[in-house]
């Protein structure tokens, strides 16, 4: 059978060129759809199962990394997982991030040199493959290095107090009694044993700014203080959820994170 695609990229001119020039590498390759935004990227890959994925890193909402880990945890157990490629206007940290983690990447413009040898290294990949799904464990833990990687930050000193607008006044939450951060919509939550506030802040602006030996990301939206867990459940579908101390909501952990919960 031939071998599918799935182009993910906001810029329709770019994935017009990225599509012309993939044919012309590689004749057989068979593109099953185009979609421009980082959740129409999983659902399309849920729906059509494709061989190799082209995720363009910057995105509106999710960017290719992000989608990627979305993906990822959804995954259905036991199936092979696409082979990632992920396009990007160049940028020395990703590069570096990149070839550090054996993810391949395509430059914009698209290039047909370069593309030919990313051609070459998928079929080299796909010819490889045997069924199973074990690929899927090797990609969560280069998603795991991606995501992680970046420009070095300046160090910070942990951050000691939330600065909360709550109406016409500032609320000082002291991150001592912060039990999860979740991100919805354009805020993030701050939830606390006596209740919860609003901020602004990006969660990828907070973590850096958190003691990383005891806030936990768990989920791509969700950061855990690890001594507010009581306790880990996995359900029939294998996924695994967070009990914590004193609260009846079960927090959901991806498979990007899970391996954070193993008995000592």
């Amino acid at each position: 059978m031939s071998p599918t695609a799935l182009i993910a990229e906001d810029e329709p001119l770019l994935a017009q060129a990225l599509q012309a020039e993939l044919a012309r590498a590689w004749p057989e390759l068979q593109l099953v759809q185009t979609v421009g935004d980082g959740a129409a990227a999983v659902r399309a890959a849920l729906e059509h199962s494709p061989d190799v994925l082209f995720f363009d890193i910057r995105m509106p909402g999710m960017g290719g990394l992000d989608a990627a880990a979305e993906l990822a945890d959804a995954w259905p157990q036991g199936t092979n997982f696409p082979a990632l490629v992920f396009v990007t206007a160049y940028d020395q940290y990703a590069l570096q991030a990149f070839e550090a983690q054996a993810v391949d990447y395509v430059l914009k413009p698209v290039q047909p040199a370069r593309l030919q040898k990313t051609v070459e290294k998928l079929r080299h990949v796909l010819g490889q493959r045997k069924g199973g799904g074990a690929d899927l464990e090797a990609t969560l833990g280069q998603l795991r290095h991606l995501l992680a990687a970046g420009p070095a930050r300046t160090a910070q000193p942990p951050l000691k107090v939330i600065q909360a607008s709550v109406g016409n006044s500032i609320r000082m939450v002291p991150v001592d009694e912060v039990v999860y951060f979740e991100a919805a919509d354009k805020y993030v939550r701050v939830v606390c044993a006596d209740g919860e506030v609003l901020i602004r802040t990006p969660l990828k602006e907070l973590l850096p700014q958190l003691d990383a030996n005891l806030f936990w990301q768990v989920h791509r939206g969700t950061v855990v203080r690890s001594t507010a867990v009581d306790s880990v459940h996995r359900d029939e579908a294998g996924k695994l959820h967070l009990a914590l101390r004193g609260r009846k909501e079960r927090l959901p952990v991806s498979r990007l994170y899970a391996h954070l919960f193993k008995a000592m």
